[in-house]
């Protein structure tokens, strides 16, 4: 069977948006991390391929040594569902911090409680408590 995950290409920032992120989620780690040495496309020390959990969902994230004319679009978005106030407030508190606020968190026709955030590498992520 194919296994899907969600790949996060960054330029230069890789490592501190995933360990950004597992900070975020219990039950998060780095599974492992690669880098690039002297003289590869890298730059030295920089993320050739890293592969990562939040929540126990797989992730994988580089940083690209060819820079693009695109970045992340909050047309895709990370979709976590929080189960206490108190987790929704903290995480759209902290994604948000440094980034951009599409939504702000409040009661919604679809939720009870959402927000929809851009961190601060760019990421968009819409939070909803499950009631």
């Amino acid at each position: 069977m194919q296994k899907i995950t969600t790949f996060l290409m960054f330029e230069g920032q890789a490592e501190a948006a995933l360990n950004f992120y597992i900070s975020l989620f219990k039950d998060s780690k780095v599974i492992n991390i690669s880098r690039y040495g002297p003289n590869e496309m890298g730059a030295e020390g920089s993320v050739m391929h890293a592969t990562f959990s939040l929540n126990g969902q797989q992730f994988m994230a580089i940083d690209s040594n060819v820079k693009h004319g695109f970045t992340f679009t909050p047309a895709i978005s990370l979709y976590v569902t929080c189960e206490t106030e108190q987790e929704i407030d903290t995480l759209f508190a902290q994604l948000s911090a440094g980034g951009k606020v599409m939504m702000p968190l409040g009661k919604y026709p679809f939720s009870n409680k959402f927000g929809w955030v851009g961190d601060q590498f760019g990421v968009s992520w819409q939070l909803s408590l499950i009631s």
